[in-house]
């Protein structure tokens, strides 16, 4: 059986990695719609060997698909996904507007599969942010086996979770800095190439930016509330691919050994762990991949029961695009469509 599937926002990076997915998993797809605004409408944009032209979302009848895959932005997500839902759409949500509603589920089908059943609600799923998709894939082995009490995470986020525009203005100023032309700053809030910059998103009143309280809540949403977390999240001039140090400290006494043992062996996880010059991976390596990337893993003398490791992943692809279609294939084979 084949489902009729709505990309909604067909045209940004992660939408055009959606359908890149769908075709590369074979998602069993009987017809395709690829929304976006009006000043798309008619556009060509590939799925697997054919090309498809884009609609205008605000004429498209959801009665028309089965599921929905949203990457427009949360403005977006808030005004339509009702609207599908009430018509018998599925709807998979990249946005953050609906991640932190308690009758919405908030899956990584690695972590919390379960949590799929949620989607009678509302017929909404919520697709978490990038930069905790990746680290609760690599904790989730970790916490089942020895209780996480604390978390410390510093994230090094390449520029695509900014969208083109950013992109564009990472390589445009790094370009402008070898022909020594002047540097354009307009999506950024400091210089971009060749620096770093610890602000992601907007400023809360306690200090913390938004894209940190993110990563904090969806942490205790998904994995378990009684975690303490704190984060930093910090910009770098990297295309693709996310990068976390992550500092862990457990309830109950673990081992280097015993963490990369339990991590070679669960879903969605490919440890590189060698002591030597080169044996981890880097976000470079990991642009293209669907796997979360774990390396450095090593243990903490200066806390009890704490290790360190670094976790690397595609933003794009695990972070997004790929997570979301999960979520497509975890409905289809749980038979919740």
């Amino acid at each position: 059986m084949g489902y009729k599937v709505a990309i909604v926002g067909a045209t940004g990076n992660v939408g055009r990695e959606m359908l890149a997915i769908l075709a590369e998993r074979q998602f069993p797809v009987d017809e395709i719609f690829a929304l976006a605004s009006s000043r798309s409408q008619g556009r060509e944009i590939s799925f697997g060997d054919k090309n498809i032209k884009c609609q205008n979302l605000e004429h498209f009848d959801p009665s028309q698909a089965d599921i929905a895959l949203f990457s427009a932005g949360g403005a977006i997500s808030e005004k339509y996904a009702p609207i599908f839902a009430k018509a018998g759409c599925i709807v998979i949500d990249n946005s953050s507007f609906f991640r932190y509603h308690s009758d919405i589920p908030l899956i990584i089908p690695e972590v919390n599969a379960d949590k799929i059943v949620d989607v009678k609600n509302r017929n909404i799923i919520a697709n978490p942010n990038c930069s905790t998709m990746q680290l609760l894939v690599a904790l989730k082995p970790l916490h089942d086996a020895f209780t996480i009490k604390r978390l410390v995470v510093s994230t090094y986020q390449s520029v695509s979770g900014g969208g083109t525009a950013a992109m564009d203005e990472l390589f445009n100023q790094t370009r402008g800095i070898f022909v020594n032309d002047p540097l354009e700053q307009e999506i950024f809030t400091k210089q971009i190439a060749f620096n770093v910059i610890p602000h992601i998103d907007v400023f809360m009143e306690d200090g913390y930016t938004k894209e940190e309280w993110k990563l904090m809540a969806e942490t205790k949403k998904i994995l378990d509330p009684a975690i303490k977390v704190t984060a930093t999240a910090v910009r770098v001039p990297v295309f693709i691919g996310h990068s976390e140090a992550v500092n862990i400290e457990f309830e109950k006494p673990v081992t280097a050994k015993e963490a990369r043992e339990l991590m070679r062996v669960a879903p969605g996880l490919l440890v590189i762990d060698k002591r030597d010059d080169g044996g981890y991976i880097t976000p470079v390596e990991a642009a293209g991949e669907d796997a979360t990337y774990v390396s450095r893993i090593r243990e903490d003398a200066t806390v009890e029961n704490g290790l360190n490791i670094w976790v690397v992943a595609d933003n794009l692809r695990k972070g997004a695009a790929l997570n979301t279609v999960q979520i497509a294939e975890l409905l289809v084979n749980r038979g919740l469509i």
